[in-house]
């Protein structure tokens, strides 16, 4: 390739170490590259076996203020910018000696993870990376001349990059490669720190997320779809088609449900377009998911399922018998895989982690709304009975499962359950009075018996209409935020009427 530019001098100042690290020093030795490094990097390449030049003795300075202070020298910043085809630049490159350097290999301070432990302020500041970031912009702006390898995640590449030419070689447009990925690592990493700074009364957003996956289309063919983010961190597919875009939305979704369980009985859930349609908890996983279709075998069709359980061989044969796209669970027995896999297409996914409690980011206009995660989950003691009807104690459970469903719907909802069961839903709705309706029409539609039954709203309601109607279809127990100027209708219906209802004082609309 006519525009090698070989490597003769490496400049290395790394925070991970590791064996990519190890194999490109190896690479690079055995190829005549000078070495240059400082402190912990130095004594590290030292340790290899491999020849490795100080900083200081370049620069004449000593490493100074603690530390704070190594590689901000001309004799280091003048050879990574020094342009090679330069005549001024290269006058005076050589009227100061300045060694030209030709790749450069930095790894920042770990800034965003010491934030995530809980270290101290000091601790903090004192990660924020002031040399390195020089050293990757610098390298990244001369990328006509210099390589920059500007994160551990990048040794690799810069090693099969010598592989493929045949010794410490880089094209053009390799070395403007890693300049973009060397800006993208400058980007984030001074957007953490912004944040980290900004965190208090936050007065602009910066969002940062590596890992571009090109989808097929968004949510429909005509759109483009991409997601930005490491999906691999959270899940293992273990079989199935690419993942869509709408896909990535339900699991989503799902994932969000069905952390309300987590460490609860056997919970399955099945979600069509971010609504459950079917969700039960029982002492077993097959019971919980035969419970969970019953609540809705039509709209279980094509949908995505998630569990908070181990699913063996006995739950997967009943799966099997249906459609669907998407299916999440911690863990799958081999027997269960050997049936689940069966459909080439369906998508099975192992989830390794919990979501990220990270503000939720939407666009709208020319801007974002940014807002704190939903983490308020209500318990009973979150239930303050407004009715002269206690709830019957047998009703709390149900209560509770009801109200986690309400607050992963869409609203305005309506939720019924019994026996921990999804029994009807109404989503989406322009008004409760439909939602209920509609809820009380598919709880019909399947043949649930109503009666005993409770119903959880994911707002107060204006008027005492909604529990009027649940009334008359059997609904016993109610549970919903409150608010209302005009609560005292409904509360006064319930009392007359013998039904219990609670409020939390906490609202869970989903727009």
């Amino acid at each position: 390739m006519a525009d090698l530019r070989q490597i003769r001098t490496a400049l290395l100042s790394v925070y991970h170490k590791d064996d990519e690290l190890n194999e490109l020093i190896d690479l690079l030795a055995k190829d005549g590259v000078k070495l240059l490094s400082t402190g912990g990097t130095k004594k590290y390449i030292d340790s290899l076996g491999y020849e490795c030049g100080a900083v200081e003795d370049l620069t004449g300075y000593p490493s100074i203020l603690g530390g704070r202070v190594k590689t901000l020298h001309p004799q280091v910043m003048g050879g990574i910018l020094a342009r090679r085809e330069n005549e001024s630049d290269q006058k005076e490159s050589k009227a100061y000696s300045i060694p030209e350097i030709d790749l450069v290999v930095v790894d920042l301070y770990p800034f965003q993870d010491t934030v995530d432990s809980g270290a101290s302020e000091q601790d903090i500041i004192e990660k924020i990376d002031i040399g390195g970031i020089s050293l990757i912009r610098a390298a990244a702006k001369n990328f006509n001349d210099v390589a920059i390898v500007a994160a551990r995640n990048l040794y690799g590449d810069m090693v099969n990059m010598i592989k493929e030419n045949g010794g410490a070689k880089t094209t053009l447009d390799q070395r403007k490669w890693l300049a973009r990925q060397a800006f993208g690592v400058s980007s984030k990493y001074d957007s953490q720190i912004f944040n980290y700074f900004d965190a208090v009364e936050p007065t602009g957003l910066r969002l940062v997320e590596d890992g571009a996956k090109h989808l097929r289309y968004g949510e429909n063919p005509h759109q483009q779809g991409t997601f930005f983010g490491e999906f691999n961190k959270m899940f293992s597919q273990l079989h199935g088609k690419e993942i869509s875009y709408n896909n990535l939305v339900d699991i989503d979704a799902a994932v969000q449900l069905i952390a309300e369980f987590d460490g609860e009985q056997p919970t399955f859930a099945i979600l069509k377009h971010n609504n459950a349609c079917g969700c039960a908890t029982r002492p077993m996983l097959r019971e919980a998911w035969e419970a969970a279709l019953a609540g809705d075998p039509v709209s279980a069709f094509g949908g995505v399922l998630v569990t908070n359980r181990k699913i063996e061989a006995d739950s997967a044969v009943e799966i099997n018998k249906i459609f669907f796209e998407v299916i999440i669970a911690p863990d799958y027995s081999d027997d269960a895989m050997a049936i689940l896999t069966q459909k080439k297409n369906r998508i099975i996914l192992k989830q390794l982690a919990a979501l990220p409690n990270k503000p939720k980011v939407r666009t709208i206009l020319n801007g974002a709304l940014v807002q704190d995660p939903d983490n308020a989950t209500e318990t009973e003691a979150d239930m303050d009975c407004v009715t002269t009807t206690k709830v019957d104690p047998a009703k709390v459970a149900d209560l509770i499962f009801a109200n986690k469903l309400v607050k992963h719907s869409k609203s305005n909802a309506i939720v019924l359950a019994k026996d921990c069961q999804l029994v009807g839903s109404g989503v989406g709705q322009t008004s409760r009075v439909d939602a209920l309706r509609h809820a009380i029409e598919k709880a019909n539609e399947f043949k649930f018996d109503l009666n005993g039954a409770v119903m959880a709203s994911d707002a107060f309601f204006p008027f005492a209409d909604c529990v009027e109607i649940a009334h008359k279809a059997g609904i016993t127990s109610v549970i919903q935020p409150g608010g209302s100027v005009r609560d005292n209708d409904s509360i006064n219906y319930c009392n007359e009427n013998g039904i219990a209802m609670v409020m939390t004082g906490r609202r869970h609309f989903r727009h």
